[in-house]
């Protein structure tokens, strides 16, 4: 017998829809629906919540309803991202202020993982990485192969934040 209960197709589709929601930034239903109940880290197939795919599309008001209604801004997908580590990828700072507001851990990395200050290193993405450290980001943190934020930057030729993080 199978871990999971069933959900039969109507409920599926439901939750498509849901998720829909959130990936296509539609705040307010988002936020009725969640005022009657849907589960605030209801998450997919793929392991996102609700609050990854509004987060991850850049839509501010959707992501600020989910953390509201009690979205874990630390709900890591199957691929061990959290939703900072997504949006910090994306380079929306607005985002990432926000997630930081709701608790998200500047150097949150589930099952060793990259820390979101190294997506900003990898990356190239200078703003995001000054904003991390601001926060508390620890640029000695490594990855499960050994790899701090300064050692991706050199290895993914992003000069800009392997210059600042030369600096220390």
């Amino acid at each position: 017998m199978a871990d999971q209960p069933y959900l039969d197709d109507e409920t599926l589709a439901f939750a498509e829809r849901m998720f829909d929601l959130a990936r296509q930034g539609e705040a307010e239903q988002l936020a009725r629906m969640l005022d009657a109940g849907l589960p605030a880290n209801l998450r997919n197939s793929k392991g996102d919540s609700l609050l990854m795919l509004a987060s991850y599309n850049g839509h501010l008001q959707a992501a600020q309803s989910v953390l509201e209604h009690g979205g874990d801004p630390e709900l890591a997908n199957d691929r061990c991202q959290t939703p900072l580590a997504g949006v910090v990828f994306k380079g929306d700072l607005a985002m990432v202020e926000l997630l930081l507001s709701h608790g998200a851990d500047v150097n949150g990395c589930p099952a060793g993982g990259k820390t979101p200050l190294m997506y900003a290193a990898m990356f190239n993405r200078i703003d995001m990485l000054e904003r991390l450290l601001q926060a508390g980001a620890d640029p000695q943190a490594t990855d499960t192969e050994g790899h701090t934020a300064l050692d991706l930057a050199r290895s993914m030729g992003a000069s800009d934040t392997q210059a600042r993080l030369e600096q220390g």
